[in-house]
């Protein structure tokens, strides 16, 4: 190669040196720029939003990448404006692709939008009973996209939170403590004062029963077969079925000892000869057959 060459050479790369040279530059500095805020932001908003405790550890993590990666997202369009490409027309094409797939996905956006409401509002936690989707059971995990709950009798349901926020919520553990209704009916013909008495005992002598408010017992409506006594007291959240349970077995084994009947539904005919009950009349049609 002779001098003439080489000088030929020199001169080209010296060319494309100057006129590239400070683009490259540029678009390096841009870059390096570009991740360190990245990186910065992301700190940032993981920091702030952990200072919170009502809300969940997952979104904080999504919503840091997310600024994270946003950042990096102009970082790189302004890098190619460096070397004189044209990124209108680029934003245009991912703007038209993310329409696309969102179409195409807007039940599961549905899913990931309600995710992000339930995981920053909290209506309900890991551990806690709720009816919640038209499912009942304890929360064992929420997610971006579905919760999970186990149902008293040990089945697993993975429900879409779509289906979750889009409906009421009860939840059953969020306060300590629950009220708790135990109804029974008495015979017309037994001493109503003196049920309510045997009634209200038989649930004080409970320790799990709290004492604010008061345990009350009330006549709560005169029924076809029975008069309807209603013991209303208060207890602890966990102790609630147990305590159902038990209050309406005791109640019950209280009033056998006290000879108050428990009526059962009962009918009664009018026919031409008199009164008959609907159990007699049965009797006297098997008998003619």
């Amino acid at each position: 190669m002779d001098q003439e060459q080489i000088k030929h050479l020199w001169e080209t790369a010296l060319g494309l040196i100057t006129t590239y040279g400070i683009s490259v530059i540029g678009a390096i500095v841009i870059l390096v720029i570009g991740l360190w805020v990245a990186g910065i932001a992301s700190r940032a908003v993981t920091r702030m939003m952990g200072r919170s405790k009502k809300i969940d550890p997952t979104l904080t993590g999504f919503f840091a990448s997310l600024v994270k990666y946003a950042i990096i997202l102009f970082t790189i369009i302004a890098v190619l404006q460096k070397f004189g490409v044209q990124t209108t027309s680029l934003v245009a094409v991912v703007g038209a692709l993310g329409l696309a797939v969102g179409l195409a996905l807007q039940g599961t956006l549905a899913n990931f939008a309600a995710g992000v409401m339930l995981l920053l509002f909290r209506p309900f936690r890991v551990g806690q009973y709720v009816d919640a989707g038209g499912i009942a059971g304890t929360v064992q995990g929420i997610s971006l996209f579905s919760t999970e709950m186990d149902t008293p009798d040990n089945v697993r349901i993975t429900v879409p939170n779509g289906q979750i926020w889009g409906q009421s919520i009860r939840n059953f553990s969020h306060h300590a403590t629950r009220r708790l209704d135990v109804p029974c009916g008495i015979s017309y013909s037994d001493d109503v004062d003196k049920a309510m008495e045997i009634m209200k005992s038989t649930v004080m002598a409970d320790s799990r029963v709290l004492g604010d408010p008061a345990p009350t017992v009330f006549v709560d409506s005169l029924g076809d077969n029975s008069v309807n006594l209603v013991a209303r007291f208060w207890c602890n959240a966990p102790d609630y079925w147990q305590m159902k349970w038990d209050s309406t077995k005791a109640i019950k084994q209280a009033f056998d000892k006290a000879g108050i009947d428990i009526p059962f539904p009962q009918r009664m005919l009018h026919v031409a000869g008199g009164v008959v009950s609907v159990d007699q009349k049965q009797k006297k049609e098997t008998k003619s057959a």
